[in-house]
């Protein structure tokens, strides 16, 4: 199962805005995940965290592009976390490798046919509208079955844009448009998203399900579920720290 560390190069992540917000800061924490053995660093410049407001396309260039054209240097795996399908190009022309898109193309147009032209692996997330709106879209008969057949729509518009099914991988999308019991029930059913065929990546990291008061203070839970999920056929975790969960998965 790979690691996937969170780089969030934005003043306003739920969980660490602001503490990678430079450019000198961001390459620092890009630097230690290498160190700790991180399989792909995800690189965003805008908070997807519930009621955050979007940023220009400007500003999420000028905060990611130059973390990238830096960390590429360094050999590591990239992938850009963007809704935007210009963001998306840029970020590959200066050296990502993956396109992290939680809106899994339903928030630009562009985005599916760009990521089929610029052959690339795409990660298609469930998503049900933006942050500011998300949490009143919590409603579901069974979340399960719907978050499956809203992935499949997703998919089925990836191929039908070009993109290879070789470069597809899903995301439920913990934490987005779902409540606790949302996220449980699809985290105790993840195999029924590996039984789709495709990579599955899941994000739970440090998110308010997991309990605790603050972010910091869910880590923990959040190295838990990474041992929980270690036997679930998932691809892959999306995480804020590396080492505890390089060292959970080796023990």
């Amino acid at each position: 199962m790979i690691i996937m560390g969170i780089l969030n190069v934005t003043p306003d992540s739920f969980a660490d805005g602001g503490r990678h917000y430079s450019l000198e800061a961001a390459v620092k924490r890009g630097t230690e995940m290498i160190s700790e053995g991180v399989d792909i660093i995800d690189v965003g410049g805008e908070s997807t965290r519930p009621g955050a407001d979007r940023v220009s396309e400007s500003e999420e260039l000028s905060r990611v592009i130059p973390v990238i054209r830096e960390l590429s240097k360094l050999g590591v795996t990239i992938s850009i976390d963007t809704m935007r399908a210009s963001t998306a190009r840029a970020a590959v022309t200066v050296g990502a490798t993956i396109i992290n898109d939680v809106s899994g193309g339903l928030a630009d147009p562009e985005m599916l046919l760009t990521a089929a032209e610029l052959k690339t692996p795409y990660i298609a997330m469930h998503w049900r509208g933006q942050s500011k709106e998300m949490n009143s879209m919590a409603h579901y008969g069974d979340v399960v079955a719907d978050v499956i057949s809203e992935l499949n729509v997703r998919v089925n518009a990836a191929l039908a844009a070009g993109i290879n099914r070789e470069n597809l991988i899903i995301d439920p999308g913990i934490g987005f448009a779902k409540d606790a019991a949302h996220n449980w029930a699809i985290i105790n059913n993840i195999e029924q998203f590996v039984d789709l065929g495709y990579p599955v990546l899941v994000g739970g990291s440090r998110k308010r399900f997991l309990g605790g008061d603050t972010p910091d203070e869910r880590e923990t839970a959040s190295i838990a579920l990474t041992k929980t999920l270690a036997t679930s056929r998932i691809w892959g975790v999306r995480v804020h720290s590396v080492k505890p969960h390089k060292d959970v998965l080796s023990a």
